[in-house]
């Protein structure tokens, strides 16, 4: 622990969100695809024993609500019984799915869980373009009769996408098609080139479109009020921009006013960088991380009670530790509400507690050791 460190230096876990892999099979072959996932078969995944008793041992920790992904989750035979027991257990069940194989069946079966809320990706608001970026031709339509299929069962629709250079042009166009179908939430993932994705590499936001896309973001979300809400995933300085531009806009103390239905944990935004804190990921074969896109194991529910990896892995603990931060994240007067995406550091860098490599911002501290140093 450092010398320096000082009380707000400890976040108190408290666990919020749980994005559960419950299989890596996918029928889609996506280019950002952090799991690199294909249709398998892929052997030694949780079995429906398994994951009814990981279900009970998350529950020793809290009740987080449980985000079941893949992969394609709808591919996993046993989905269905799997979430209806978190939900009779009183969980909160979400689910992420690329939406084609949402059937009208498929759909009233969800809704019957019942399922609190589907997420499907669209990331291009062109047919072609999804299609080619999905890796399956077809691949728009189908998502687009999932959610139509999905609304007619009465789901929740959140529209998610990953944004890149190749579709932040069509930002407009996403946000249009989000309102046109009834979504509740539109998810903007700025990306995290692991897996499949560090073939995107080359056509990654630099760090002054982040800032920009944060900003267009966040005036959204002011005009449009409650018509819809927007949550930034995989960019914890959002919560610095939005900070900023309250400040700016007479607001310094207040939330945005017209974020909807704050009531609504789906809706909570509470920090940026929740990997280990209030979030983690657990794989198909039980791995356990602060987040799909950092690679780091904390444990392995296989091999230790869930409840013992959540309080004492040392990958968390570090987390939790803000003194531990390096560079200008570990400086900056925002890094208790956002702290940097450690993915990304350890992704650019091998070092998780490495500065965020995709913030513009310089904090007000390290100006003034660069000034005191050159006196």
């Amino acid at each position: 622990m450092a010398d320096n460190l000082r009380p707000g230096d400890i976040i108190q876990p408290r666990l919020q969100l749980v994005a559960w892999e419950i299989t890596r099979r996918c029928n889609l072959f996506c280019a950002h695809c952090r799991a690199s996932a294909a249709n398998g078969p892929y052997p030694d995944e949780l079995t429906t024993t398994e994951c009814f008793h990981l279900i009970d041992e998350i529950l020793q920790v809290g009740k987080p609500i449980i985000i079941l992904t893949g992969g394609e989750p709808l591919l996993r035979e046993d989905v269905i019984p799997v979430a209806k027991y978190a939900v009779s257990r009183g969980l909160r069940v979400v689910m992420g799915s690329n939406g084609t194989l949402v059937s009208e069946q498929t759909a009233i079966a969800l809704a019957g869980v019942p399922v609190s809320r589907l997420a499907i990706s669209v990331d291009f608001p062109i047919p072609e373009l999804q299609d080619n970026f999905r890796g399956q031709s077809g691949a728009f339509a189908a998502a687009m009769a999932g959610i139509a299929n999905a609304r007619r069962a009465g789901l929740e629709i959140q529209i998610n996408c990953t944004l890149t250079r190749l579709n932040v042009g069509y930002l407009n166009e996403l946000l249009a098609l989000a309102l046109e179908v009834g979504a509740v939430a539109f998810h903007p993932f700025l990306l995290v080139p692991t897996g499949r994705g560090k073939g995107l590499e080359s056509v990654e936001l630099s760090p002054q479109e982040y800032e920009e896309t944060l900003n267009w973001i966040y005036d959204k979300q002011v005009e449009l009020g409650d018509r819809i809400f927007f949550k930034p995933t995989d960019a914890p300085h959002y919560l610095r921009v939005m900070k900023q531009r309250q400040k700016q806009d007479g607001e310094a103390n207040a939330t945005v006013k017209s974020a909807p239905a704050p009531h609504h944990p789906v809706h909570a935004i509470t920090r940026g960088c929740l990997a280990g804190t209030g979030f983690c990921f657990i794989s198909h074969r039980g791995r356990v991380q602060g987040c799909g896109y950092l690679d780091v194991e904390a444990g392995n529910i296989r091999e230790q009670p869930f409840s013992q990896i959540w309080a004492d892995s040392p990958l968390f603990n570090s987390l939790r530790d803000l003194s531990h931060i390096k560079g200008k994240c570990g400086a900056c007067e925002y890094k208790r509400i956002c702290g940097g995406c450690r993915a990304r550091a350890y992704e650019a860098t091998g070092d998780y507690l490495e500065a965020e490599p995709y913030c513009i911002y310089q904090p007000k501290k390290e100006l003034v050791d660069v000034q005191d140093c050159s006196r």
